[in-house]
Formats: C-alpha cells, structure tokens, sequence
C-alpha cells in the first residue's frame, strides 16, 4: 500500500480506502474539526454510525472540507434498535439526511441480532439496489453468524468490520473471511490506546523511528485489511496516516502474531446482541 489514495476492491466492484478516519465517540465539536482536519490532510473515508451521535457535525465537515463528495467514502452503520425491515430503511433514511448526501458507500450493520437478521438483511439489499448504499457489510460478525447469515443473503456481505489489533487476531474469523472474499476492516487497530504498552510494539517502533500505533496500522494493512484509527488531535490524526513507508519484516510480522491472547476490549458480540 503506497498513500491515502490506496484502495481495496469489494466483492461487488467497489473500491474502498484502506485507511479510514474513525469517529466513535467524537461528539460536538471534535468530530467537525476533526473529521474537516482529516480530509485536508489526505483521509478520503469516514467511519461513523447513527450511534455516534456525530452524523450531522460530519455532514457538514465533508462540506466544508472542499473535497469533492464522489471523492469521499462515507461508511455508517444501522444500531441495534432500528434493526428489522422497515427500522432499517428508515435509519438510513435518516442517516443519509444528518449526512448531507443522497448516498452512502458502505451501510453496516452494527451488531448482530439472531431474531431480526433476516428482516434486516433484506432491507440492506434492498437499500443496496435502490442506490442508497453502494456496499453492505457488518459489524462485530463472527464465523457462526456469517454462515447463518450468508444461508439466506442473496447479496452476500463485502465488509466485516470488526475488533481487530495486536492482542486480539482472530485467526479463525480470518480465515472464514479470506474463504469467502469479505474485507476484514479493523476496529480499535491502536488497542484504545494501549498499543504504548505492548514491549515488542515499542522495540519495532524504535527500529522503524516510528510509533507503536504507526506499527499497529501499518501491520493492519501489511496483511491487506483496512483499518480505521480514531483520534480527535490533529498530530496523532497525521500521525496515524503516516505509516505507508513502513514494511514490516518476517521476523516482526511473526514476533506480533505471538502477541495474540484473544483479548477483547469491546464486548463480546454473542453476550452483547445476539440473543436479544
């Protein structure tokens, strides 16, 4: 991956930045200022979701920002008491409004929910043919749920975005993604935070003269999924978007993969939604 501009290709044709700007919890003034920052400084996709709260101040940053929309690649994300077929539709519907755009380039779907699933599903394709989104995807999918879901999707998922970093690799959801051509996009890649923690992330940044979040993005994107750091300071914002010269070696690659310990640090999706 070269720049900013580095695209992925969706199963459906789509392309899809391989660097996003992640939004959760920025609310009033940060997500404008820092959303606008973002796409001066090179960032072409936004993450946010009707949960943030944040659609509104984003729509209007995209505007003043200059950047043209078609240039953009908006992604947001249906919660999980709008799910069914009409709460669905209607989300985006409102969604779309607060964001200034007649369309979206990625509709998630934020959690999954067992008892709704099909209904939900239904309205994202839909949305999908009606030109409202140009892909759909998920969120905080696991192998179980994909299968249940890919029984009954006519238009099968491009995007599972999902907790992804160091200390959480999923190996199996991995694999079951790479099977069936769905992008991984990783949440949390910089560990909340954390990643100045980790010794082995620090001993690699030193011998890049790099950051430990630089090395955590750029490991992201080595293995080919997209990654969405979030921060609402104008210098980890640059930051975070400057690690495209970074090409981890064998040896680093391995030492992170044995840093894997299954650790979440958002919820557990089968406990947080499912069964509900």
């Amino acid at each position: 991956m070269s720049s900013l501009t580095s695209t992925i290709e969706l199963l459906n044709g789509v392309h899809m930045p391989v660097l996003g700007f992640g939004t959760y919890k920025a609310i009033e003034g940060d997500a404008a200022r820092s959303v606008e920052f973002a796409l001066r400084h090179g960032y072409r996709m936004v993450d946010t979701a009707s949960l943030y709260g944040n659609e509104h101040e984003i729509g209007a940053a995209i505007e003043a920002s200059g950047v043209p929309r078609d240039e953009i690649f908006i992604s947001t994300k249906v919660w999980n008491d709008q799910q069914g077929s009409e709460g669905t539709k209607r989300a985006l519907s409102e969604s779309l409004e607060k964001l200034r755009t007649d369309y979206v380039d990625l509709y998630l779907v934020h959690w999954p929910i067992e008892r709704l699933m099909g209904e939900t599903w239904r309205a994202m394709e839909e949305l999908l043919a009606e030109g409202k989104t140009r892909a759909i995807g998920v969120c905080n999918h696991l192998p179980h749920h994909l299968t249940q879901l890919m029984a009954i999707a006519e238009v099968p998922p491009a995007v599972d975005q999902v907790e992804f970093h160091p200390w959480l690799q999923q190996p199996s959801l991995q694999a079951y993604l790479a099977e069936h051509d769905i992008a991984l996009e990783a949440w949390a890649p910089l560990m909340k935070g954390r990643v100045g923690e980790v010794p082995e992330l620090v001993a690699i940044a030193e011998a890049h003269r790099a950051t430990p979040a630089q090395i955590a993005v750029a490991w992201v994107l080595q293995q080919g999924y997209v990654a969405i750091p979030k921060s609402v300071h104008e210098e980890r914002i640059l930051e975070n978007a400057d690690v495209f010269g970074i090409e981890l070696s064998a040896r680093e690659l391995d030492a992170i993969a044995r840093l894997d310990r299954g650790q979440r640090l958002g919820p557990e999706p089968d406990a947080y939604a499912w069964n509900d």
